[in-house]
């Protein structure tokens, strides 16, 4: 058993090379042996911007890069054959491949349709202030160099609810489509968040719910994927989910993990969400995604004991996925709210070396994100290692000061040397005596992050662990000779397990 750790596999300014789907197939092993138990993988249908598309511009979800469409066939990231190739790899060295799915809206149609339509206010769309209009919209999708295979299926202006773009109209209006309404059950943001973007999907009309759940099981099937990220979930129904979801799982027997991004820092909308789904996904945890941005951008003046406070994994950790950032928050991108670099050793280690949630890592703090002149996170392979091997057993907590905040885990002994005490802050440093348990007491604690003194716990199980200012330290029984040599063993042995291609039977949080 390892703690489960998902890799977001990309970033947003990478190169539209179409090498990526190669570059993840040829790192699967080291991913692997980094204790990467599943990798979230690029959405991989071709977009309207063809291979410039990041991939949220679906245009059609059949195509992954494998017929000429929108002046390419491959996509940013590559062929079809080489996504397959890709999720082939991770299923080999024991990676859950997560696809990224992408349902809510369609880019780049084919042919223009004429038909009435209503302007609504783009900051309340419950409010109608015009009457019904003709309007000529890019509504009709053939995907002429698919040709129909995998799908017949021809989008035209009755599979949408509304779109933003009217080329009688200069102004580029929201329309709300006659004869539709916004689905009931989507964020209340702007009076009600349906429309996103581009040509949003009705997922209540028949045809297009039977068309997506047709093109669910052909995905699974067609590529072997075993779970998916779901974008943009706050902008669906989410009975549509919870529907789409329930009836994959039982069609293919499969557990079929799902995380959602719903984007919203208010817990009580999250539990809201996850209530009306049934407990379907897991939900990224945005609301901790912004008390470690704050935390870092505050200069000190965040108070540290509120870290957790209104977080998901807090409330609901069986449904909670951590990060620190993503190709979203990253720098120039529409959600911007960058961890700062000096705090990102720190926002790490409170999500890998935790009990609760299911951290995901991301791409350009794993690789660093070279277009915006951003390093790897040096600290990062480092806690990724004491997440294989330090971070199990009972949790304590001491977020009682406004500056330095600690926990500690006392180990498991299944995991030889086990066990550690982590603090940080944001502000100024110190010393915060915390309890490691009574099983290490006389043992030395090593600071092997953050760079102070050994410990010795006390005969009552009780250490004094320091911090430097701005700080983040990281201490570890320090192991004997038995220890050393297990842990090189299990190295050796996970090494070949993965570069044999078996994969590993059993994953702690991966489901």
């Amino acid at each position: 058993m390892i703690n489960g750790t998902i890799l977001q596999g990309f970033e947003w300014d990478l190169p539209a090379d179409g090498l990526h789907w190669r570059r993840l197939t040829a790192r699967a092993g080291w991913l692997a042996f980094r204790g990467f138990t599943a990798v979230w993988l690029p959405p991989a249908s071709k977009g309207g911007a063809g291979i410039h598309d990041v991939g949220y511009g679906v245009y059609d979800l059949y195509d992954l890069g494998e017929f000429h469409q929108k002046g390419t066939v491959r996509t940013k990231y590559g062929t079809a054959s080489e996504y397959i190739a890709c999720v082939r790899a991770m299923r080999d060295a024991g990676i859950q491949p997560l696809a990224d799915v992408v349902l809510n809206h369609r880019m780049g149609g084919d042919e223009k349709e004429i038909f009435r339509a209503r302007p609504c206010d783009p900051e309340n769309r419950l409010q109608a202030p015009g009457e019904e209009e003709d309007i000529a919209c890019y509504t009709r999708f053939t995907f002429p160099g698919r040709g129909g295979r995998y799908s017949s299926f021809v989008w035209t202006h009755d599979c949408f609810t509304g779109s933003d773009f009217n080329e009688l109209d200069p102004d580029h209006r929201l329309f709300l489509f006659a004869g539709k309404e916004w689905a009931p059950d989507t964020d209340g943001e702007k009076g009600n968040y349906d429309y996103l973007m581009g040509c949003d999907v009705d997922v209540r009309y028949p045809p297009v719910r039977e068309e997506l759940l047709r093109w669910g099981r052909w995905f699974l099937e067609r590529t072997g994927v075993e779970g998916f990220r779901l974008d943009a979930v706050k902008h669906i129904s989410a009975s549509f989910y919870r529907d789409w979801l329930r009836t994959l799982r039982e069609e293919t027997g499969r557990e079929l993990f799902a995380v959602g991004e719903y984007w919203n820092s208010d817990l009580g909308t999250l539990t809201r969400y996850l209530d009306a789904v049934e407990g379907c996904m897991q939900l990224f945890d945005v609301p901790l995604h912004y008390h470690l941005a704050e935390a870092s951008s505050s200069g000190g003046a965040y108070d540290m004991r509120n870290l957790l406070a209104g977080t998901l994994v807090d409330t609901r950790a069986q449904h909670a996925v951590t990060f620190v950032d993503n190709h979203d928050t990253q720098p120039g991108q529409s959600l911007e709210s960058w961890v700062g670099g000096w705090f990102k050793a720190a926002a790490y280690g409170l999500i890998l070396l935790r009990k609760e949630g299911y951290p995901c890592v991301f791409w350009g703090d794993l690789e660093g994100i070279p277009d915006r002149g951003i390093g790897a996170v040096p600290e990062l392979k480092r806690l990724l290692r004491l997440r294989l091997y330090s971070a199990y057993g009972t949790e304590r907590d001491w977020f009682d000061d406004p500056d330095i905040v600690g926990f500690t885990r006392d180990g498991d002994s299944s995991v030889p040397g086990s066990g550690l005490a982590f603090l940080c802050t944001n502000a100024r440093g110190g010393v915060k005596r915390m309890e490691a348990g009574r099983r290490f007491a006389g043992k030395t604690f090593r600071c092997i992050l953050g760079g102070q003194p050994a410990v010795t716990i006390g005969a009552d199980g009780w250490g004094e662990f320091a911090v430097k200012d701005g700080g983040v330290s990281v201490y570890v029984p320090a192991p004997g000779i038995i220890t050393s040599a297990w842990r090189v063993i299990k190295d050796i042995q996970r090494a070949v397990n993965v570069f044999r291609k078996k994969p590993d039977k059993k994953r702690r949080g991966s489901v």
